[in-house]
C-alpha cells in the first residue's frame, strides 16, 4: 500500500528532489514523500542569461527573434543547487530516494557521441545554432511555414500529430533552421536533444528521451514514432534519416523511472549511487500534479514568464493552437489537451522597465514596494473599462487560435489623459481575455471546465491580477499552497519513479493526493465586474478577427522592419 496523508510518523521520512529549470534560473526543491513539505530548497539564475542579442563572445550578433542559453549554465545550477539544498535540509543523500527534472520546452541542443554540446568546441564556439534554443526561439517562424506548407499539400495538417498549424517553437521548425542556416552543425551533431533528456543521459548514462517533451514537442507518437521519412525528406533530403540519426533513444513515459544515478554524478551532487531518475516532464505540465489535477473538468492555468493552460480528457484533440493527441503525456491514462500565451510576465515586465515613469519607481522606492506591486495597487480598484483602453496581448507571438510567432500586439484607446496604470491594467486585462479564447477553445472541443487551479510566480503574489483573471473568465479561480508549484509537481514524478516500495508511489494520482496543497481562499468572480468584461471581450474578438491571420497588418509591419517590403497583393 502507499503511503499517504496521516500515515504513522513513526516510519522515517523519505526525500525526493524535483529540479526545475526556468527560462531565468533553475532550482533544486526537496520534500517529504509522505506530505509533500518543503524540507528545503535552492534557486540560482543562470550565469549567461538568456542570449538574444550577442553570443559570450561579445561579438556574434544575434538576429531578431533568436533566444538562445549556454548548456553549461544547466550543469552549474544542477551541483549548486542540489548541494545547497541538501546542505540546508541537513540530510543524508542516502535518505533521497528519487529525483526528477521539469524544464522548459522545447529547449534544443545538438550533442556529439559523447553527449558533449557542440557550443563547448572551440570551432563551434562562435557559431548560434551550436547552443542551446530556448523554448521561445522564434527565429525558425519561417521554417515553420514551410512545414505548414508541405503538411496542407499532404493533407496532414489537421491531424492530431500536427494540429492545424505547427509552432516554431517546436522542435522540427528548429531542427530544420539549423539544416538551411548552418548545416555543418547539423552534421556533426550526434543526437539533437530537448535540455531535459540531456541532462537525465548525463545523469543515468541512459540514452532515453522522455515522453512528455518527445510527444507534445516532436510530434512523436506512440505506436508510430516521429513524422515518417518520406515526410521529412520531402521538407529536406538531409532530413529523411532525422529519427535514427538525430533522436535516437527509446522513449520512457512520464511516471516512470528513467533510470538510476550513476556513480559520476552521485558524488557531484551528494546523492547516492542507484537513486532513481524519472523521465523529464515539460516544466507547466508538471505543474497539473503539483495543484492536484488528476480528472477531466480541472484546468490548470499557469501563470509566469507566459502562461499555459491545460485540461485531461477520456479523448484526443487538437487544433487551432490546442495540442491534445497525446494519452498519457502528462497523468498516465488521460489525454491532456494543452495551449497557453507566448507572453505574460515577459510583457508585464517589458512594460515595468520601458514604460513606467521614473516618478513612479521613485514613489515605489519609497514605499518599499516594487514597481509591480506599485502598479497593481493603483490599478486595482478602477472599474473595468473606465479608462477606455484594449490590449491584444501579443508581444511574444500568438499561440492559440493563430500559432504565428509573427503577430504582435496592440493597445487601443490612448488619449491625453492616459495614465501608466492604466496600459498596466490593460496588458493585464489583455492577458485574462487570451485565457478566457483558450477556455473557449477548450469548451469548443467538447471539454467542460469546472474549476480553476492556478499557479506560478504571478498567482502566488498579484491579488490583483487574479481578481482580474476570476472577473474575466466568469470562475472560482483556486491557487496552490505552493511556491514552487512545478518543482513541487517534478518531486511526485520522482516518488512514482522511486515506488511505494522505497517509501515513494505507485502512481502519479496517489502522489499528487498527499503531496499537493491548495490555499483556503480562492479569487471568486465579481457578476458586475464579469458583466462589463463580457462586453469588452467581445470587443476582444473583433480584434482578434481583424488583426489576426495572413493579411495582419502586423505582418505587414514586421516585413517592412525586416527589410522584406510590402505583403504581395498590397
Amino acid at each position: 500500500m502507499s503511503p499517504g496523508k496521516g500515515e504513522d510518523k513513526l516510519i522515517a521520512p523519505k526525500y525526493v528532489i524535483g529540479l526545475d529549470f526556468g527560462t531565468k534560473s533553475g532550482r533544486a526543491l526537496i520534500v517529504d514523500s509522505r506530505t509533500g513539505e518543503t524540507i528545503a530548497q535552492s534557486v540560482k539564475e543562470y550565469p549567461h542569461g538568456v542570449m538574444d542579442s550577442r553570443l559570450p563572445d561579445g561579438t556574434t550578433v544575434l538576429g531578431a527573434e533568436w533566444f538562445l542559453q549556454h548548456p553549461g549554465d544547466y550543469i552549474d545550477v544542477l551541483e549548486s543547487t542540489t548541494r545547497e539544498a541538501l546542505g540546508a535540509a541537513g540530510i543524508r543523500g542516502a535518505d533521497v530516494i528519487g529525483l526528477s527534472i521539469d524544464f522548459t520546452a522545447c529547449t534544443i541542443l545538438p550533442v556529439d557521441r559523447s553527449a558533449t554540446p557542440l557550443c563547448f568546441q572551440e570551432r563551434f564556439a562562435h557559431r548560434p545554432h551550436a547552443y542551446v534554443k530556448l523554448w521561445k526561439h522564434h527565429a525558425a517562424q519561417s521554417q515553420a511555414k514551410e512545414i505548414d506548407e508541405l503538411l496542407a499539400a499532404e493533407g496532414l495538417l489537421d491531424s492530431p500529430r500536427f494540429g492545424g498549424k505547427v509552432s516554431s517553437e517546436l522542435m522540427l521548425p528548429k531542427i530544420l533552421q539549423i539544416v538551411e542556416e548552418d548545416p555543418e552543425i547539423y552534421d556533426e551533431a550526434d543526437s539533437i536533444l530537448e535540455a531535459s533528456d540531456w541532462l537525465t543521459r548525463l545523469l543515468t548514462g541512459e540514452t532515453k528521451r522522455s515522453g512528455s517533451t518527445a510527444a507534445y514537442k516532436a510530434m512523436w507518437q506512440e505506436g508510430e514514432g516521429y513524422p515518417p521519412p518520406r515526410l521529412l525528406k520531402a521538407l529536406n533530403p538531409r532530413l529523411e534519416r532525422l529519427a535514427e540519426q538525430k533522436l535516437a533513444g527509446e522513449i520512457c513515459p512520464v511516471g516512470k523511472k528513467l533510470g538510476e544515478l550513476n556513480a559520476e554524478w552521485a558524488g557531484r551532487l551528494g546523492l547516492q549511487r542507484g537513486t532513481a531518475v524519472g523521465a523529464s516532464v515539460i516544466d507547466a505540465h508538471a505543474g497539473l500534479p503539483g495543484c492536484g489535477i488528476t480528472r477531466p473538468g480541472q484546468m490548470m492555468l499557469i501563470l509566469g514568464t507566459s502562461s499555459v493552460q491545460a485540461v485531461l480528457s477520456e479523448r484526443g484533440y487538437s487544433g487551432e493552437g490546442v495540442l491534445g493527441g497525446v494519452k498519457g503525456g502528462i497523468i498516465p491514462g488521460y489525454y491532456a489537451w494543452e495551449s497557453g500565451l507566448a507572453g505574460v510576465g515577459d510583457m508585464l515586465e517589458w512594460f515595468v522597465t520601458n514604460s513606467a515613469p521614473a516618478a513612479y519607481k521613485a514613489k515605489a522606492d519609497s514605499e518599499g514596494a516594487s514597481l509591480y506591486q506599485y502598479l497593481s495597487a493603483r490599478m486595482q480598484d478602477a472599474r473595468p473599462g473606465s479608462s477606455g483602453l484594449l490590449a491584444i496581448d501579443w508581444w511574444s507571438g500568438n499561440k492559440t487560435p493563430f500559432v504565428d510567432a509573427d503577430l504582435s500586439g496592440l493597445v487601443l484607446g490612448y488619449t491625453m489623459k492616459t495614465k501608466p496604470e492604466e496600459v498596466y491594467r490593460a496588458l493585464v486585462e489583455a492577458t485574462g481575455f487570451g485565457t478566457r479564447m483558450i477556455m473557449d477553445a477548450f469548451r469548443e472541443g467538447g471539454e467542460k471546465i469546472d474549476e480553476i487551479y492556478a499557479c506560478g510566480g504571478i498567482a502566488e503574489k498579484d491579488a490583483a491580477l487574479m481578481q482580474i483573471y476570476a472577473d474575466i473568465t466568469g470562475c472560482e479561480i483556486k491557487v496552490s499552497a505552493s511556491e514552487q508549484t512545478c518543482a513541487l509537481g517534478a518531486t511526485m514524478y520522482a516518488s512514482v519513479a522511486a515506488g511505494a516500495a522505497r517509501g515513494g508511489y505507485d502512481t502519479v494520482a496517489e502522489a499528487a493526493a498527499a503531496m499537493s496543497r491548495i490555499r483556503d481562499e480562492p479569487y471568486k468572480p465579481n457578476g458586475a465586474n464579469a458583466a462589463i468584461y463580457g462586453r469588452l471581450y467581445g470587443i476582444y474578438e473583433d480584434m482578434y478577427a481583424y488583426f489576426g491571420g495572413e493579411g495582419s497588418p502586423m505582418k505587414r509591419l514586421k516585413g517592412i522592419r525586416d527589410g522584406a517590403g510590402p505583403v504581395p497583393g498590397r
